[in-house]
């Protein structure tokens, strides 16, 4: 009843199986690595964010050089000092930002260090809306005169950030903390991280400092996860398909074999064999031709 499966169609397509099976495994096993590599990372991540907030301050240019410098992923989070005068004419506020739950906003002001450059430095948060805290003018003055500050590094923010805003703000409002967006806003150089104040004055709050893009247990890691999933499922799949077509293929032959299709059917649907005669009748006379 099986001889069919050495012909060469099904030779084919048992091959094909074959194959596509432990390709299904491989690539699930490999999607289910990343998801234990990232587990992995988060769990070393969130030990080194605990020993770089423990750590002393170091200075800023070991983690930014220059204004065309970048954060490195050891650096994120690190405590890092920076000396220079607050440019508060310049101060901006970011809206749509949480903390504790409560909808408010952080304070940046911009820090002139060394060179005319500027660090963008998030001094605090603060409940409510924004716009109405601009025209009362309740966010507190930045300090005058030369200070150091101390606080967090962190990545340059992008349209990837949760928070962020791409779109249009009233003056005196910034949507996504990053050199791109300042660059049009300040006439200096502007430093491509930025930091959030480990101390700020009351009634600012801390902004604690955010995990480097790309890492710990995000939305791409149970991606990961899903896709695990799915490549185990066809396999599966690919197991049950074969063994159903096999089986609906012997019986179609089977059936074939007793008489029970309709007239011009046959296995796989070919209608190349005709309904077989019962076993012992009589072939069908034929009627010879009339004469002319």
């Amino acid at each position: 009843m099986y001889r069919f499966l050495l012909t060469r169609g099904w030779l084919a397509v048992s091959l094909l199986a074959l194959l596509a099976i432990p390709f299904c495994v491989f690539m699930g096993s490999w999607q289910l690595s990343r998801f234990e590599g990232r587990v992995d990372q988060d769990k070393n991540a969130k030990h080194d964010q605990h020993q770089t907030a423990v750590a002393a301050p170091v200075p800023l240019r070991e983690v930014l050089p220059g204004t065309g410098s970048t954060i490195s992923g050891d650096d994120s989070g690190r405590i890092v000092s920076a000396t220079g005068r607050y440019d508060a004419g310049r101060q901006l506020l970011v809206p749509g930002r949480t903390l504790d739950g409560h909808e408010g906003f952080y304070v940046l002001t911009p820090l002139r260090v060394g060179g005319g450059a500027a660090l963008p430095v998030v001094r605090g948060w603060l409940p409510g809306d924004a716009s109405a805290a601009e025209r009362s003018h309740t966010v507190p003055p930045a300090p005058i005169g030369e200070v150091t500050v101390v606080g967090a590094a962190q990545y340059p923010e992008s349209t990837d950030t949760s928070e962020a805003q791409t779109g249009v703000l009233p003056s005196g409002q910034l949507g996504m903390i990053s050199a791109a967006s300042l660059v049009n806003i300040l006439p200096y150089p502007v430093y491509s991280g930025w930091i959030t104040a480990s101390q700020p004055a009351p009634p600012l709050k801390a902004v604690p400092p955010a995990a480097p893009p790309d890492s710990g247990l995000d939305l791409k890691a149970f991606q990961n996860l899903g896709y695990t999933g799915q490549w185990f499922v066809f396999a599966g799949f690919v197991v049950f398909m074969w063994f159903r077509l096999v089986r609906r293929e012997a019986e179609t032959r089977s059936d074939a074999a007793l008489g029970l299709l309709p007239e011009g059917e046959g296995p796989e649907g070919d209608g190349s064999q005709d309904r077989a005669e019962p076993e012992g009748a009589e072939p069908e006379a034929v009627s010879p031709a009339p004469a002319s």
